[in-house]
């Protein structure tokens, strides 16, 4: 598929998914937005509260009484892995849902998104009969184990930048390991999980272990993470709402979060990296893919000085080599902003860099489009000092500032100075600098000679600092999923 006709692609009227069926939304009605053009596309009924209440007690029902939880878990990990491949199979189908509404481009998709979230189903699948507790050394009169339990219901909210991609690293494990989810996907991009929901119907997933409720963070969101019969909430997105969402948990729990927050992350390039032309096409890929807005992007480029020149040079063309466009369109290789208000964010914050004394060499503005979309340039800001916002405060667009260092101990403290710590890279020849790295650099993770998330489900994903608590991905993921219950035995 080479691009699509947006126009063509049909929305479902009811997008809330509760008790295995669609349901229309008795809250109130939002007009979602095609970013790649402005144009409304369809009609999002939010739940009602008792619609919330409704959906988390059916959720509650399902873990208690629909032998889910109880299920042999090769049979769990039987349906799931169906559930994956009947998501494989609808692929012509949920790219163009996918794409048509957010700012991940056909291609990418097509490419990597689908069989992603498919894959990351498999993984956690896998993990049902190979995680337990474990027996506890004790003395020889008695027998001290441990017990892994489901928690029973848990919300999850998922962010707008990979819809289906952030949606299945939450629901996968959770429901691998028993559990029940109710789903608020963004009201950004709402649809094309409802998809693959009945999907895992028709793959054999009892009705009522998997739901979405529709709507804003205020009217859904809220209630949903103070439900007295939530036992857990994942989110991912910003600081300033993980941290409101972590409130919730204690004033109506106390229940446990996993929260992936905000991030500014740092790419570190020394002078002995032994390809600097890769080096400086990786930092450009990191800031440009899904036009800047993940969450990991490496928005923070730290380069010796004595090649400083050199790189920026090489990125400046990597960001003039860039096709930006609509979603749908099948030579588009960056995409739009996701809506007017969050490319007015960035060129605010843009504005203000260049007013309190940076350079843009290139970028700073909106983007020249035959589409009426929110779409804008790769951006390159010089000459801010480390205190600036634009270097401290997380922009989540295609903006990456530029500092220089002299030695290695300068360019951790840079890398460092931050309230956030999600990810970092580096880029040196040398093995030993760069495991010296890994150690120094305060980031949940750090990529050397690369940047950016593979295939390798077991590595987890977390960060520190103001970027949040706990790990999507990995055994650590699973686990999370779990409470631990102790036993112990006189013999």
């Amino acid at each position: 598929m080479n691009g699509f006709d947006p126009d063509r692609v049909a929305v479902a009227q009811a997008n809330n998914f509760m008790a295995g069926r669609r349901l229309g939304g008795e809250g109130a009605g939002l007009d979602v937005l095609r970013p790649s053009d402005g144009r409304a596309y369809g009609k999002l009924d939010s739940a009602s509260a008792a619609q919330v209440d409704a959906v988390v007690t059916d959720a509650y029902q399902a873990y208690r009484k629909s032998g889910w939880a109880a299920t042999d878990p090769r049979g769990r990990m039987t349906v799931m892995r169906r559930w994956a491949d009947l998501i494989d199979a609808d692929a012509a189908r949920l790219a163009p849902l996918e794409a048509v509404g957010s700012t991940r481009t056909i291609g990418e998709i097509l490419a990597w998104d689908l069989s992603y979230t498919a894959e990351t189903i498999r993984f956690f699948a896998e993990f049902a009969d190979k995680a337990g507790g474990e027996v506890i050394a004790t003395t020889p009169d008695k027998l001290g184990f441990t017990i892994t339990e489901p928690y029973g219901v848990i919300a999850a909210i998922a962010p707008w930048n990979l819809p289906l991609v952030m949606a299945a690293w939450k629901i996968a494990p959770a429901i691998a390991s028993g559990n029940s989810v109710v789903l608020k996907p963004s009201e950004m991009t709402p649809f094309s999980i409802v998809r693959v929901a009945e999907l895992a119907i028709e793959a054999g997933l009892p009705r009522g272990v998997f739901n979405v409720v529709q709507g804003d963070g205020r009217s859904v969101g809220d209630p949903l993470c103070r439900h007295p019969l939530v036992s857990k909430v994942s989110f991912t997105g910003s600081t300033r709402t993980g941290i409101a969402i972590m409130n919730a948990c204690a004033e109506t729990g106390p229940k446990p979060v996993t929260l992936e927050l905000g991030g500014k992350s740092p790419q570190i390039v020394f002078a002995d990296a032994k390809d600097m032309g890769q080096a400086a096409a990786i930092v450009a890929k990191a800031i440009t893919l899904n036009s800047g807005q993940v969450c990991v992007a490496g928005s923070r480029l730290l380069v010796q000085e004595s090649v400083a020149d050199e790189v920026v040079g090489r990125i400046l063309a990597a960001f003039e080599a860039h096709r930006i466009g609509p979603t749908w369109g099948g030579d588009t290789t960056m995409g739009p902003i996701i809506s007017e208000k969050q490319l007015g964010d960035i060129d605010a914050m843009v504005a203000r860099a260049v007013v309190a004394g940076g350079e843009a060499v290139t970028g700073g503005r909106r983007a020249p489009s035959p589409q009426e979309g929110s779409y804008y340039l790769p951006t390159l800001l010089t000459g801010l000092p480390q205190d600036a916002e634009a270097v401290q405060g997380e922009i989540f667009g295609p903006v990456l500032t530029v500092q220089t260092f002299g030695d290695e101990e300068e360019a951790y403290a840079l890398a460092n100075d931050s309230r956030y710590g999600l990810a970092a890279g580096v880029h040196t020849g040398d093995l030993n600098r760069a495991l010296r790295a890994t150690r120094a650099l305060e980031a949940g993770t750090v990529w050397v000679n690369r940047y950016g998330r593979s295939n390798d489900f077991m590595l987890p994903t977390g960060g520190f600092k103001q970027s949040g608590i706990g790990k999507d991905l990995g055994r650590e993921a699973y686990m999370a999923t779990m409470k631990s219950k102790a036993a112990l035995i006189q013999l």
